[in-house]
């Protein structure tokens, strides 16, 4: 008997274990989120009512208004499709988002397992108040832009079948095997997380010559009338290809028993605007019209879906048409005057800005009206703006505003620095001159960013073990001490006197390579036996700047056929003695028959050094801080890319050669020297500058280096003085300024 009951408790214990095993593995799958369901007993969530997007919830749809943040698929040291993000960080994120005040992430493509189980737990956890998501489904932009023509068999077939595997992966039905080096996700999809959509975005930014190339050999394609999603007249042959992949998306979702909003990307390039003073004629060559695409039988309804940045295209800064309204300062608004056009052209349906906002960064890719620049903003400038733009796109009646981005990711490319690194090895370093990968409001610095602090105080350089002291013997200096970390080189420098900048200079000359400046008038009669390629001037907070040398000049070796003005031949030669601010391009030459109108190269300098603290704990906190000097101590960073390293992970720096095929090649160092001086009173401090005095030994002076990284690249999560203001202004809207009458199906 005894043996028997054993036996049952044994069983009991088993099953017990088994079935909380069960219960732990599907209850995301038996939480019912409200919705109501069809006759046909298909559930919908989100619909779209009017010009408005409305959830159902609390037995009754309300207006809805989608405050948003898109979610990039990195962390640094990886690339798109690597498994790095762990269930446990994306669950923290989707407190942090929600906290801030966001209803809803978009996501561009699909995305590693683990995002999708973790959005289900974390909302298992707070059913009464869940995280919605914007799913995208990636087309296949190369092929798109290679073959100009979305009917290729191949191309539409990818596609299809992309939207086929998106759906599955959100309802946890699939198992996908990416193609190697492809960037895709991939793994087995068992969780659903269909009850938290709340809509669908096809495809990606579309290429206007892509959009032309279809509708000119396709002109004659008849229209295509689907089971959800149809064409209207006048649509061109790309919309009706859009309306299949719409279609399709729909049809594959409803087999899992739901209905979703649907939408497709687009961006101002291919909106159905005219902008007459845009210069670029392939920025205002074709259209890709929203209106053109209808919903038939679909209940959850369609909406227009677009990305708007205040400084791309051209046309906002040229455009007098679209200068037309002026903001709540009284100033004359091209980004308010779009937002109202572009709605304007939508009457019966739902818009939503799905990407806006600006980087906090010190590189800069395109100039806006307003100094809302594509880059070049400290964090709280990059709140200011967002803040700003959000408002504005409430206020003109928007569904929804989807904020780019949520955390920086270090692997992306920017159009006026890509011909300065390495593609394969972004992802290893904090390239603050690449605007594109600071976007985020969650902060990833480099790995020193909580060990340093640029507050000159050298209190947290005596607890660093990996720092160098530098052997050099230069009036003015005590000691040098130097470290580095994935973003920038690190200086220390104990001064002899205190450093007065209204009444002196400080002067680091850097060499990396063999070549560059010997002497200058920045040296004051000083010569040196090696070239410096850059040279770091600290004084007057408006002077103090990063300088190269005119025959190492980055920005002139690759421009120079490319709309720059003649350059002097004496620049090109060795020890010109000739220092150049240090640039980037900001927008091509403008010429006919490309251009409109005629519209001169454009570039900014990059090089400016703000003197700040850049200890995120401060009031006084300034993201873009590089140096600070207080009495003796001196303490300033370097961003690599303005040493002219392509690389610092592997020690690869620009050499001298010639661009080939708009590509510079590198060199790999050993490190770097750098040489101090202190001019005061016009002269140098403690130096002979006759022309007897031997040249400085450059050559012979101590050598910074480093050991390269690849498998450890380190980073410090933190939310920027952006995030915060976001959460101010985000907390402030609860639903859409216009509203429909809410239904009562």
């Amino acid at each position: 008997m005894r043996k028997w009951l054993k036996l049952l408790i044994k069983i009991g214990l088993v099953l017990v274990i088994v079935a909380g095993a069960i219960y732990y593995w599907l209850r995301p799958l038996l939480v019912r989120i409200e919705s109501t369901t069809l006759a046909s007993g298909i559930h919908v969530k989100f619909k779209t009512e009017g010009t408005n997007v409305e959830e159902y919830t609390n037995e009754a749809w309300q207006p809805y208004f989608a405050k948003g943040i898109n979610m990039g698929a990195t962390i640094p040291g990886h690339f798109p499709g690597e498994l790095v993000i762990s269930e446990d960080e994306y669950e923290r994120w989707f407190g942090m988002i929600q906290d801030m005040g966001a209803n809803v992430i978009r996501v561009y493509t699909i995305m590693m397992p683990e995002f999708y189980e973790a959005l289900s737990k974390y909302n298992m956890k707070h059913q009464k108040n869940p995280l919605f998501f914007l799913q995208g489904v990636w087309s296949p932009e190369e092929q798109l832009i290679e073959g100009q023509d979305a009917f290729d068999p191949k191309i539409k077939s990818k596609f299809e079948q992309e939207i086929k595997d998106a759906v599955a992966a959100v309802y946890g039905k699939t198992t996908l095997t990416p193609e190697p080096h492809s960037g895709k996700a991939g793994g087995a999809y068992t969780y659903n997380a269909g009850p938290y959509l709340m809509g669908w975005i096809i495809g990606t930014e579309w290429d206007p010559k892509m959009v032309k190339g279809t509708n000119d050999l396709h002109a004659d394609t008849p229209d295509y009338a689907g089971k959800y999603f149809r064409n209207k007249p006048g649509a061109n042959a790309f919309e009706k290809w859009l309306a299949l992949m719409v279609d399709t998306a729909a049809q594959t979702e409803i087999q899992y028993g739901w209905q979703h909003p649907m939408a497709f990307a687009n961006w101002v390039t291919t909106d159905p605007l005219a902008h007459p003073g845009e210069p670029l004629i392939e920025e205002d060559l074709v259209s890709v019209d929203p209106t053109h695409i209808e919903a038939v039988n679909w209940e959850a309804g369609y909406f227009a879906s677009y990305h708007v940045y205040p400084y791309y295209p051209d046309f906002f800064a040229f455009d007098k048409s679209f200068q037309e309204m002026t903001n709540n300062k009284g100033e004359p608004d091209s980004y308010l005057t779009y937002l109202n056009k572009l709605k304007a052209a939508h009457p019966n349906m739902p818009v939503m800005v799905t990407e806006y906002g600006v980087p906090a960064s010190l590189g800069v890719a395109h100039l806006g009206t307003l100094g809302r620049n594509q880059g070049g903003h400290s964090e709280k400038q990059q709140g200011d703006i967002d803040a700003e733009l959000l408002g504005q796109i409430h206020e003109s009646g928007y569904a929804g505003a989807i904020l780019f981005t949520w955390q920086d990711e270090w692997f992306k490319k920017t159009w006026n620095t890509q011909r300065y690194d390495e593609a394969d090895r972004r992802a290893y370093w904090y390239n603050t001159l690449t605007n594109e990968s600071f976007f985020g409001v969650l902060g990833m610095f480099p790995g020193k960013d909580e060990a340093i602090h640029i507050d000159g105080d050298a209190s947290d350089w005596n607890k660093l073990k990996d720092k160098t002291k530098l052997d050099v013997q230069a009036p003015g200096f005590e000691e040098i001490w130097a470290t580095h970390d994935e973003g920038y080189l690190y200086l220390q420098a104990k001064l002899s006197e205190p450093f007065d900048p209204s009444k002196e200079s400080i002067y680091f000359g850097a060499d990396t390579l063999p070549g560059g400046n010997r002497h200058g008038p920045e040296l004051h009669g000083m010569t040196l036996d090696e070239g410096l390629e850059t040279l770091i001037e600290l004084s007057d907070e408006n002077k103090s700047r990063m300088t190269i040398a005119s025959n190492y000049d980055i920005h002139a070796r690759m421009y120079e056929r490319s709309g720059l003005p003649d350059i002097d031949p004496k620049e090109k030669q060795d020890d010109s003695g000739i220092f150049k601010p240090w640039k980037l391009a900001v927008n091509y030459l403008l010429e006919h028959p490309d251009s409109r109108v005629d519209h001169p190269f454009g570039d900014v300098e990059v090089g400016l050094l703000e003197r700040g603290y850049s200890d995120p704990s401060r009031a006084e906190y300034n993201s873009k801080a590089m140096w600070q000097v207080q009495g003796q101590v001196l303490e300033m960073r370097i961003p690599w890319m303005l040493l002219g390293f392509n690389d610092p992970s592997s020690l690869s720096v620009i050499n001298y050669k010639q661009p080939s095929n708009n590509k510079f090649e590198m060199t790999h160092v050993k490190g770097v020297r750098f040489v101090p001086w202190i001019v005061k009173n016009d002269g140098v401090v403690g130096r002979d500058n006759s022309a007897a005095a031997q040249p400085v030994p450059v050559s012979t002076m101590p050598l910074y280096t480093w050991q390269g990284w690849e498998d450890k690249v380190n980073y410090v999560e933190r939310p920027k003085q952006s995030y915060y203001m976001m959460k101010e202004a985000l907390h402030k809207i609860n639903g859409p300024v216009t509203s429909t009458v809410p239904s009562s199906s």
